[in-house]
């Protein structure tokens, strides 16, 4: 069964194991890129449109020229054509800004297994810590060149982050504001639960907005739940009747602890993932 597959803008498909960046690229030298992960489940990647929307976004933000839509997708099905149909995968298009001389910019797409740990953690929760982002709420919508919001390669603090939280014993951390207010975590969104009303964060915090909670904002009315978007602290998630991260891949993953102390669970992570459509 094929593991990886790799596909190259202008190249098509390559072997997985073959170098495609040169020394001096600037998205291995600098972390001057941008990336989109996708779901590949049933033969499809998994709310492609509105990840290539971000992408562009992030492209804009980052003054970094990108392949246009239709190119894009013509490269996904070249990887997709050569993944089972059968398998579920993880995704990856990358874009980096290419020779640090000059030049094209690094284009591929890239699909592998989906972890068994990541299945781990959606079947059976994850405990969480939180720690500080060392920035105001409102900071990083003042100050653009923080990229707030944008999907860059630079990812190096998000891993610290989690390789110090897996050093304690935990799964994932929530990032919080220095007043407190929650953010959201390295890879993923805050979702909570007050009865049946979803709440989750609003950009205008400096977070990355997650095509895997648009989706289920947009689908939650139909499965019975209310919407909204608002500022939170970890009391507001302390007293949630469930609290989720949500991500592309990992899809809701339910929050079974933060900080040591148990989180509520009222049974509606069955329901939160039938509204993505994920069950």
């Amino acid at each position: 069964m094929t593991d990886r597959v790799l596909a190259v803008l202008g190249t098509g498909l390559v072997d997985a194991g073959r170098p495609i960046v040169r020394a001096d690229d600037l998205g291995l030298l600098r972390g001057d890129g941008i990336f989109e992960t996708l779901l590949v489940r049933q033969g499809a990647a998994w709310l492609l449109d509105e990840h290539l929307e971000r992408l562009a976004g992030s492209a804009v933000r980052m003054d970094l020229a990108v392949p246009a839509p239709a190119e894009w997708r013509a490269l996904v099905a070249t990887a997709l054509g050569a993944w089972p149909a059968d398998a579920e995968g993880v995704l990856r298009l990358v874009c980096t800004r290419g020779p640090e001389d000059g030049g094209d910019p690094t284009v591929y797409a890239a699909i592998a297994g989906v972890p068994a740990e990541t299945r781990r953690q959606r079947a059976a929760g994850i405990r969480v810590i939180t720690r500080s982002l060392g920035l105001s709420a409102d900071f990083r919508t003042t100050a653009p060149w923080l990229l707030g919001g944008v999907k860059t390669t630079s990812y190096a603090v998000a891993m610290a982050v989690l390789r110090d939280a897996r050093r304690r014993g935990v799964d994932d951390v929530i990032w919080l504001a220095q007043d407190g207010a929650v953010l959201e975590g390295p890879t993923a969104t805050v979702v909570w639960a007050v009865g049946d009303t979803l709440h989750t964060i609003p950009a205008d915090t400096g977070i990355l907005e997650g095509t895997t909670v648009a989706r289920l904002m947009a689908e939650a009315p139909g499965h019975g739940f209310a919407t909204g978007i608002r500022r939170g602290t970890v009391d507001d998630l302390y007293a949630a009747d469930g609290v989720w991260l949500l991500s592309s891949v990992r899809g809701a993953a339910a929050v079974r602890e933060i900080d040591g102390r148990e989180c509520a669970d009222a049974g509606l992570t069955g329901r939160v993932r039938g509204a993505l459509g994920l069950t």
